[in-house]
């Protein structure tokens, strides 16, 4: 039986804020936690387009939103679940109640302390963060 992996492909576009270290801390932290490493690929800006999972999906949902008022996130959910494509794949719908917290600043040492290896190719969207040693 194989190791467990994972590997993230994230949005790199402006609004995902891919640059920025809040979201490397966090990841950091979920990669010690698991004690594993994560590759993140992030698509550069302006090219989400050629996400796989989006033209998978959105194309069969377009046409069972038309003509639709959206009256809660309840409703778009069970609207998004009801999408399937020709190959009968499904799309699996829930809703987060997470309130995320703004304005969240990133350790003073983190940069410090970052254990992230850069690829050869393209280190400015893709690299992978390894696990720190915890100290016990």
């Amino acid at each position: 039986m194989g190791a467990l992996a994972i590997a993230l492909p994230c949005d790199g576009g402006p609004s995902n804020s891919s640059p920025y270290y809040i979201f490397t801390q966090d990841l950091q932290a979920l990669v010690n936690e698991l004690a594993m490493e994560i590759p993140i690929p992030h698509y550069p800006p302006y090219t989400s387009k050629y996400n796989p999972i989006g033209h998978r999906f959105f194309p069969h949902i377009s046409p069972l939103c038309q003509g639709l008022i959206f009256e809660s996130v309840q409703t778009v959910k069970d609207l998004m679940a009801t999408a399937t494509t020709r190959t009968r794949l499904k799309l699996l719908t829930t809703i987060l109640y997470n309130t995320y917290q703004t304005g969240r600043k990133v350790a003073v040492d983190f940069k410090s302390n970052l254990k992230i290896v850069f690829d050869q190719f393209l280190p400015q969207w893709n690299y992978t963060p390894k696990p720190q040693l915890q100290v016990i």
